[in-house]
């Protein structure tokens, strides 16, 4: 018997659900699933990631549906795309036995049009996006009147993102006599207060502890200097041979930048993030789920909503900006029970955060080693012998070609062939990992600001960073075109909010340092020194989440030039579009010198990696020290899309 009858469904949901794998319910939805059937309720809700949360609200919801009504009795609102389209999939599966059911998804990147037709065919469920459903309201395609459920999905990330007067106005136009679910994988203050100002005498139901993580997954950490965060991912997935891994990167630039790296090197990876249009986005999508794909590098918006089943791995390239969404993140693995690692790749400045994580999370960090290269050839090795043991023979198709195979073998033993046949595959990774260095960090060693340079390289220091809207590709670009040296020579750029750390190979050195005495950028002078020659430079930040303190002084010498440097970041959220990369409004102050400036910006990233920026910029600066630059975040360089497929690299 299905345990899924006991909780009150009817005969045609369950039949739709066992269909589906569904036969035990989970602990939110054995929860839930029977308040809700009562009717009538206000729902607040917490679930983790990957526990459920589409079938605990979709099933009851189901039931409590007219079918044979041609309104629109339910809304759904979900941050993203890509969990629009997933929970969309899954009520049509639910809904697979009751005829005339009609669930359209509503977001952006898609015909407005023909959305709106399929609504007027009659959409018991509309599935929305909060920047498109609006879109919608204003244009007046939709008929809200009838709704007599709101649900919202991952609320806290829609707050997140900046969409609370969307929200606003979406509610608006639904009847106050409707029931709100809301469902949320943290409980920030912000949830509790949305629900306050949408809901009459909630039911509160916990699965878990607030804002913890999932037991089932494995949280480690692995310290490497900044320069090693590459090479690490490369050595932790060839040390997991059968990876079927997500990779966090902070900013879009850097998300393509590492799928590119993957690609190039042979690993079967590609990249999800808001440049990419929908069609772009979808071919991805496809690709991963049906595992074409072993990595999938994205950044934290494009990764919301990704229900994608046996997720091995999710690797931290580095730690989100909320320290709240490393629940997010990690508990795209551990789904439905099973189990998963959470990795994060930091450096020794970072250990605070991954303190902080614990704290939040309820779970304790291992520190692991990134493997040697040996240890990733063993794992290798053995992988493949797995492979060949288990191998499904075609006893009819190979049988023919059999005879010339003994007679081309018949001078080896069968210890000869089991050798040579593994070492076609195996020597190339042996080749690669020969003389392999050690990445992992120790606490002694790791300095990020005054990291050792190895030999044959020099370390400069450069008074440009991203607040002069550049990164470490832009920065290499940009050395190269003023020195003429070639980008091969620059080895590394650590970049840091104002200023960077370079290493280039040490003939090169001197030239860059002799062409950029007099280069200007932006009108303002340039240094490039020696690692000696610049003192101070490295910034402190407090790791407490969006807003940290920042206080830094520094002198250079030579010419007894002296000035202090105070900023102050803070941090609130904003939408653009209709999703998108979550920007934010901060507050900066800077005195220099005899000049003094105040900033304020506000950044939003659409659907298509647009973005909206507007500055208000009051000032008395001083001729020697014109404003830095908007900070590039990784939202305005687009990739192309467009790669040739290449084989995962083997051994």
């Amino acid at each position: 018997m299905n345990k899924f009858e006991a909780l009150g469904l009817s005969d045609v949901i369950v039949k739709a659900i066992t269909e589906m794998g569904f036969e035990t319910p989970t602990p939110i939805q054995e929860k839930t699933i029977p308040e809700l059937l009562k009717g009538n309720t206000d729902l607040v809700a917490l679930a983790q990631t990957g526990t459920g949360k589409t079938a605990t609200f979709g099933l009851p919801l189901i039931s409590l549906i007219d079918f044979n009504s041609r309104d629109t009795q339910a809304l759904i609102m979900c941050p993203t795309r890509e969990l629009c389209m997933q929970i969309t999939r899954d009520l049509q599966s639910y809904t697979k036995y009751i005829k005339d059911a009609n669930i359209v998804a509503v977001y952006g990147g898609a015909s407005i049009d023909t959305q709106t037709r399929e609504i007027k065919r009659g959409a018991q469920i509309v599935v929305a996006t909060p920047g498109r459903m609006n879109d919608m309201i204003d244009r007046r395609r939709v008929n809200l009147s009838h709704v007599r459920f709101a649900v919202l999905d991952e609320a806290d990330e829609m707050l997140n993102m900046g969409f609370k007067e969307d929200l606003d106005t979406i509610l608006s136009q639904t009847p106050e006599e409707k029931n709100t679910w809301l469902f949320s994988a943290t409980m920030p203050d912000e949830v509790l207060r949305i629900s306050k100002n949408y809901m009459s005498n909630p039911i509160e139901i916990t699965a878990g502890t607030k804002n913890a993580g999932n037991v089932n997954i494995d949280h480690v950490y692995y310290i490497v200097h900044a320069r090693d965060k590459y090479p690490a991912l490369k050595r932790i997935a060839d040390s997991n041979p059968d990876i079927f891994a997500i990779v966090f990167c902070r900013t879009k630039i850097e998300t393509q930048e590492i799928a590119d790296k993957l690609i190039k090197d042979g690993y079967n990876a590609d990249a999800l993030h808001g440049d990419l249009s929908q069609s772009q986005r979808d071919h991805v999508m496809k690709r991963y789920r049906s595992r074409s794909l072993q990595m999938l590098v994205a950044t934290d918006v494009a990764a919301r909503g990704i229900d994608v089943q046996d997720v091995t791995h999710v690797i931290n390239y580095t730690l989100p900006d909320e320290i709240e969404n490393y629940t997010h993140r990690s508990g795209r693995t551990a789904r439905a029970g099973k189990t998963g690692v959470s990795i994060a790749i930091i450096n020794m400045k970072e250990i605070g955060k991954i303190r902080i994580i614990e704290r939040i999370i309820k779970k304790k960090f291992t520190e692991g080693k990134v493997p040697t290269g040996f240890e990733a050839c063993e794992k290798q090795l053995f992988s493949l012998v797995k492979k060949i043991h288990d191998v499904e023979v075609n006893e009819k198709a190979i049988e023919q070609y059999m005879p010339k195979i003994y007679e081309e073998l018949a001078d080896m033993s069968k210890e000869d062939i089991i050798k040579r046949f593994v070492s076609t595959e195996f020597n190339r990774f042996l080749e690669y990992y020969r003389n392999a260095p050690d990445l992992n960090a120790s606490g002694s060693k790791e300095r990020e600001r005054s990291f050792d340079s190895a030999p044959g390289i020099t370390k400069l220091f450069i008074n440009l960073g991203e607040l002069d809207s550049l990164d470490s590709t832009s920065m290499k670009e940009y050395i190269s075109e003023v020195s003429g040296v070639e980008i091969a020579s620059i080895v590394n750029i650590d970049v840091k909010s104002s200023f960077s750390f370079i290493e280039v190979k040490t003939e090169a050195a001197e030239i860059i340092q002799g062409t950029f005495k007099n280069a200007r950028y932006n009108n303002r002078s340039v240094r490039i020194e020696s690692r000696g020659a610049a003192s101070g430079g490295g910034d402190r930040r407090g790791d407490g989440g969006r807003s940290g303190g920042f206080d830094r002084r520094r002198s250079s010498g030579g010419g007894g030039n002296s000035y202090g440097e105070r900023r102050s970041y803070g941090g609130r959220s904003e939408r653009g579009g209709d999703r998108g990369e979550r920007g934010d409004r901060g507050g900066y102050s800077r005195s220099s010198g005899g000049g003094e400036r105040s900033y304020g910006e506000k950044k939003s990233y659409g659907d298509s990696g647009g973005e909206r920026k507007s500055y208000s910029d009051r000032a008395e600066r001083s001729s020697s020290k014109p404003a830095p630059s908007e900070s590039s975040s990784g939202g305005d360089r687009k990739s192309n899309f467009s790669r040739e497929k290449r084989p995962r690299k083997k051994f």
